[in-house]
């Protein structure tokens, strides 16, 4: 008789420790419908759309004294 396999389930990352932080900001709303066309577009999440706009202004802002 053919054993069965076991169904391996990995313990959930507690919150916190996937690398990523949460928090809410204030923006303004037509910024919000520009990331949300944006996103729909790009058939990507607002949450997505706005990490990769986000590490783009960061890798290339120069802060001037």
């Amino acid at each position: 008789m053919k054993e069965k396999e076991k169904l391996i389930i990995d313990r959930k990352t507690p919150k916190g420790e996937d690398g990523y932080k949460v928090f809410s900001i204030r923006i303004k709303e037509d910024t919000a419908a520009s990331l949300d066309r944006i996103a729909k577009e790009t058939n990507r999440s607002r949450n997505e759309l706005i990490n990769i706009l986000l590490d783009y202004a960061i890798e290339n802002c120069e802060v001037r004294n």
